[in-house]
């Protein structure tokens, strides 16, 4: 029999992976799943085929009748109480893989503790926007033991993702430090896009033929965050969809690394300042995006675009 599964957050990221593992991966049993928020689990299975998923009222109750599990949550410190949680119950011989964007030294003290009493682990962050996740189109990076790489491989390539940067036998933490470096890629994009879209508005160029050739040059993510900003889907959308606080969580990750590695990351440093003045326009609704909004206001112009 397939192993049985548990999926524990459904935030903008998880909803589309599990919908992803229903519908592609190789399951015999429904598919155990787990948010804080459980509402969250019932609007996600309304939007599933029947039986698919059994929701779960607590972490302990799917614990012991799962095989394998999937976690994919905030913050370092949310991710450390679930493994708590998790670690009340016998986990000899179950695998956890962790899909959350967490420090590097926070998943070195996971994976220990977690194989401290028996469990497999496996570091297992994503690449990709929530669309890229509604869409299985993810890249995964797979780290720890071999064993536990092959054990999780069918649920990635051709199900959740898209593609896999496999790091079979490699300290857990190197995953970590890929996603963090990966992830200053998106804000150093970000706030490119902001500035040269203030520049064009100011100089009298328009954002019309900037975007023109953003599309043309750069199709996919750049096209993408380059709409979100000129539509004011930044400060229009109900909910974020990279939230300005853990954007600032992943980019204090990455500067901390810097330091530590006795370097600078000075774009990310500037990248960061603007997400402070996102989270001070707009509080914790705001959006990676909103760091256009920060821009336009350092160059006199409204927060908001028209």
């Amino acid at each position: 029999m397939a192993p049985r599964l548990l999926w524990i957050g459904l935030g903008n990221m998880g909803r589309g992976m599990v919908k992803n593992l229903v519908e592609k991966g190789p399951l015999e049993q429904p598919l155990l799943i787990y948010n804080r928020t459980k509402q969250r689990s019932i609007d996600l299975a309304s939007q599933l085929s029947p039986s698919k998923v059994e929701i779960l009222d607590s972490i302990s109750s799917g614990v012991p009748q799962a095989d394998i599990i999937f976690l994919i949550l905030s913050k370092d410190d949310v991710v450390e109480s679930a493994i708590t949680e998790i670690l009340t119950h016998d986990i000899k011989g179950k695998l956890i893989v962790d899909c959350s964007t967490i420090h590097p030294e926070t998943t070195a003290r996971v994976a220990t503790s977690i194989t401290s009493c028996g469990g497999e682990f496996l570091a297992a962050p994503v690449f990709g926007a929530p669309a890229m996740a509604d869409a299985g189109q993810l890249i995964g990076v797979l780290a720890g033991p071999a064993s536990s790489v092959n054990r999780a491989r069918p649920y990635f390539r051709g199900v959740m993702a898209r593609a896999e940067i496999d790091m079979s036998d490699e300290p857990y933490g190197k995953a970590l430090t890929l996603k963090l470096i990966g992830n200053t890629f998106v804000f150093n994009m970000v706030e490119q896009l902001a500035e040269g879209h203030v520049l064009a508005e100011k100089s009298g160029l328009g954002t019309k033929y900037l975007h023109q050739w953003v599309e043309s040059m750069f199709p996919g993510p750049y096209a993408a965050y380059s709409t979100r900003m000129l539509t004011g889907d930044y400060h229009t959308r109900a909910y974020p969809l990279f939230a300005v606080d853990l954007a600032r969580k992943d980019a204090g990750h990455a500067l901390r690394l810097a330091e530590d590695a006795g370097t600078r990351m000075r774009n990310l440093e500037v990248a960061d300042e603007h997400l402070q003045e996102v989270k001070k326009h707009v509080g914790e609704m705001g959006d990676i995006a909103g760091i256009y909004g920060a821009v336009r206001k350092e160059a006199g112009l409204k927060y908001e675009n028209s």
